[in-house]
């Protein structure tokens, strides 16, 4: 008979040197290369239907059209207000904003605006459009610059479709 001998081994530690060498070049180099980003939210509200149709008071329903080429400022119940040439760099945003001024001078209470699309308008230029209907910088007497708010109530939606040209003008009788 063999006697057997068991043979107690000691548990032996877990050599973690190549990880944390590992961790300590890593960890710095991730965040060294991560994109810090801002993300922007822009509040939209959905235009509601007003259940005081018949109110006395005339009240501004302001609406701003944008077409491929043009920019529309509209009253919903009077119709167009003025009409803007988009022209890429050389459209009249100074100009824009001195008219929504002026109507936010009319109508101090308003604060909404829809802002009516069609499909091919290019998105920057519906974010320019929104950044100048929200607020408008004026230059005060001593050269001193003010920045107000004008609509920031944005809604957003699908432009009418544009009236096309009488069939007289078209050759179609």
């Amino acid at each position: 008979m063999r006697i057997r001998r068991r043979y107690i081994k000691d548990d032996e530690e877990m050599n973690i040197t190549a990880f944390m060498n590992l961790m300590v070049i890593l960890v710095p180099f991730l965040l060294i290369t991560a994109v810090f980003s801002k993300i922007a939210i822009l509040e939209l509200n959905i235009p509601k239907g007003d259940s005081a149709a018949g109110s006395k008071k005339p009240e501004l329903q302001l609406q701003i059209v944008l077409r491929e080429n043009l920019i529309d400022v509209r009253d919903g119940s009077v119709g167009l207000i003025k009409r803007f040439a988009v022209e890429g760099q050389e459209t009249k945003w100074k100009a824009l904003s001195d008219l929504l001024v002026q109507l936010k001078n009319k109508f101090p209470d308003k604060e909404n605006v829809s802002i009516l699309l069609e499909p091919e308008v290019p998105y920057q230029l519906m974010v320019k459009v929104m950044d100048r209907v929200k607020t408008a910088n004026i230059i005060q007497p001593g050269m001193t610059v003010e920045t107000i708010d004008l609509f920031p109530l944005i809604s957003i939606g699908d432009a009418p479709v544009q009236p096309a040209k009488a069939d007289d003008e078209r050759g179609v009788k």
